[in-house]
C-alpha cells in the first residue's frame, strides 16, 4: 500500500480509513522519534485551502476560521510505545488491523486527519491537534507544551480526545496521586535481629490499612466512578543476612474529578494517619477532568454518535482541556485493552464507524 507520496514525503489523506490507519502504522513514530510524521501531517494538512496550520516543536495545529458560534477541538497523540516486532501493518481476510499504533492511537489519528480533509464547512468551527510524547513523562507531553506555550491554539467551547474506547464515549477522566511512604529501621545481622530494627515490617500497618480501604464511587454528570487506592510498589533490603534499616512503600491514588489534586493530597494523608511514616513523599500528581457532557455541543455529540456514556477511570489528556476550561470527553475507535500489546489491533469497521458518526455530528443541521 502506498502511504506516503515518494517526492514530497506527504500523507495521502484521500485513503480511507483504514487505509490512513495502515499507512501511519507503517510510519514509526515511537515517542521522541515523531519528527518525520508530523512532518508528513503538517505537509498534509497545509494542502488543505479551509485549514489554517500552526506548528510548535513537532506538534502541529490546524483550524477551520468560518466564524461558526461554537469551536470543537479534535485531539490526538502521534507517537506509539515502542515497537514489539509489529510493523509494518497487515490486514487480515476477517477485516482485522494488526500492528503497532492501531489501537492507540493511530486509528485516531486517521480519523482525524480524513474528518479534516473531507469536512471542509462544518457546522461548528474546528481545530485538530497531533502532538508528540504522549506516551512518556508528563513534563514531555506535547499539548501540554503547546498549552503552555500557545494556549490560544486550543481555545473552544469543547473537545474530544481520540483515544482508545472502542466507539463508546468516556467523560472526563479520574485524576491521578502517587506518593512514597518510607519507614526506617536499624541495621543488624539477621542472625540478631533483635539488635535491630526491621524497616519492612514497619510497612506492615500500611498494607494493613490498604488491604482495608473501600473505595469511593461518586455520580458525577450521571456517571458513576470508582477511586482506588493501592500499592504499586514496595522496596526494601540490604542482603540476605541483613536487617533492612530502610523501606519505601509506593501508593497510587486515583480518584474521581470532583476532587482537586489538593483535595486528593489531603484525603491520603489523612487515609495514613496514626501511622510511623519516616517521610512521605509525593512523587507525581495529575488531576483529573469533569466530564461536562451538560455542555450543548456535548449533547449534541451524544446524540450524534449513541450509546451512553462511560465514565473514564484511567487518566488522559482531557485533564489538560479541562484545565484550560474546555469540557473533554474521550472517544475513539481503538480498544484500550489492546493498547501496547504485541498483538495490537482494530476492525476496521471500527474506524469507519467512528469516522462516520463524527461527521454526522458536524455536518448535521444546527437548530
Amino acid at each position: 500500500m502506498a502511504d506516503i507520496t515518494p517526492l514530497d514525503g506527504i500523507l495521502d489523506l484521500s485513503l480511507d480509513g483504514a487505509a490512513l490507519t495502515a499507512a501511519l502504522v507503517d510510519f514509526p513514530s515511537v515517542s521522541g522519534t515523531e519528527q518525520p510524521l508530523a512532518d508528513a501531517i503538517e505537509g498534509a494538512l497545509r494542502l488543505l485551502p479551509h485549514l489554517t496550520v500552526d506548528r510548535y516543536g513537532n506538534n502541529v495545529v490546524a483550524r477551520t476560521n468560518l466564524g461558526r458560534h461554537e469551536r470543537v477541538v479534535l485531539a490526538g497523540h502521534i507517537d506509539t510505545v515502542p515497537i514489539a516486532d509489529n510493523v509494518p501493518s497487515r490486514l487480515d481476510e476477517d477485516g482485522i488491523l494488526w500492528g503497532c499504533g492501531t489501537s492507540d492511537m493511530k486509528s485516531g489519528v486517521a480519523v482525524q486527519l480524513r474528518i479534516a480533509a473531507t469536512v471542509p464547512e462544518p457546522n461548528r468551527d474546528l481545530t485538530f491537534v497531533f502532538y508528540d510524547n504522549e506516551e512518556v513523562a508528563a513534563d514531555l507531553n506535547g499539548l501540554g507544551k503547546v498549552a503552555a506555550a500557545h494556549p490560544d491554539w486550543l481555545e473552544g467551547d469543547f473537545a474530544v480526545l481520540l483515544e482508545p474506547s472502542d466507539g463508546q464515549v468516556e467523560g472526563g477522566c479520574q485524576g491521578t496521586l502517587r506518593v512514597i511512604l518510607h519507614t526506617a529501621g536499624e541495621r543488624a545481622h539477621s542472625a540478631r535481629a533483635w539488635m535491630g530494627s526491621n524497616a519492612i515490617h514497619a510497612a506492615a500497618p500500611i498494607l494493613d490499612r490498604l488491604a482495608a480501604y473501600q473505595p469511593r464511587k461518586p455520580i458525577i454528570d450521571g456517571l458513576q466512578y470508582h477511586e482506588g487506592l493501592n500499592a504499586v510498589r514496595i522496596e526494601g533490603g540490604v542482603a540476605t543476612n541483613v536487617i533492612p534499616d530502610a523501606c519505601a512503600v509506593t501508593v497510587n491514588y486515583r480518584y474521581a474529578p470532583d476532587r482537586s489534586p489538593a483535595e486528593a493530597l489531603a484525603y491520603v494523608r489523612e487515609f495514613f494517619d496514626g501511622i510511623d511514616i519516616a517521610e512521605f513523599v509525593v512523587d507525581d500528581e495529575s488531576p483529573g477532568a469533569l466530564p461536562g457532557l451538560s455542555h450543548p455541543a456535548a449533547e449534541a455529540f451524544m446524540k450524534a454518535v449513541g450509546g451512553s456514556a462511560q465514565p473514564k477511570f484511567g487518566w488522559t489528556d482531557v485533564a489538560r482541556f479541562s484545565a484550560l476550561g474546555v469540557p473533554a470527553v474521550n472517544y475513539g475507535p481503538g480498544d484500550a485493552l489492546y493498547a501496547h500489546k504485541r498483538d495490537e489491533h482494530i476492525h476496521v469497521d471500527k474506524i469507519h464507524h467512528c469516522e462516520a458518526r463524527l461527521r454526522d455530528w458536524l455536518t448535521a443541521r444546527l437548530p
